[in-house]
């Protein structure tokens, strides 16, 4: 799993209210019992609790929960890094499923590669944690549009 090196400098507390506040509006992510649990400039994990709700028929978590961890760490990771008066939106991301998901959560990480004027450009990965064994599960990379003149903020 990343190290403390591998993350970026501390975030305004602001900007860090900012984005956990939009976070919090999300209902998938309420739904799926999901919570940011670090937040930094360009960097955010996600963490997800095992429930049976959230698996395939082999009991491993589901592929669409995996993918919509990283989705939103990855999202959340470019909005830190935007100006106060923008949002974001997903335009693409890939990501590949490399072992089975089987643990007690699941932690997604997004992180900053490259953030321009309109688009940026994440990696994301996540790992299967049980106890004290980290295993990554899966590993993508996401475009992003900023919406300038677009604050983020409640519909």
């Amino acid at each position: 799993m990343w190290t403390q090196a591998d993350r970026a400098e501390p975030l305004d507390e602001v900007i860090a209210a900012r984005v956990r506040d939009s976070f919090a509006r999300q209902g998938m992510m309420r739904h799926m019992g999901a919570v940011m649990s670090e937040v930094a400039r360009g960097f955010v994990r996600i963490t997800l609790p095992y429930r049976p709700e959230l698996t395939q028929q082999h009991g491993f978590f589901h592929g669409g929960a995996t993918a919509a961890i990283a989705d939103s760490a990855g999202g959340y990771a470019g909005l830190s890094v935007f100006p106060a008066d923008s949002s974001v939106l997903t335009v693409e991301f890939k990501i590949n499923l490399v072992a089975p998901a089987k643990g007690e959560r699941l932690e997604a990480i997004g992180k900053v590669i490259k953030s321009g004027k309109t688009l940026t450009v994440c990696q994301l990965e996540v790992y299967a944690v049980a106890g004290d064994d980290e295993t990554l599960i899966a590993v993508g990379q996401q475009t992003l549009i900023r919406l300038a003149g677009k604050p983020d903020a409640p519909a």
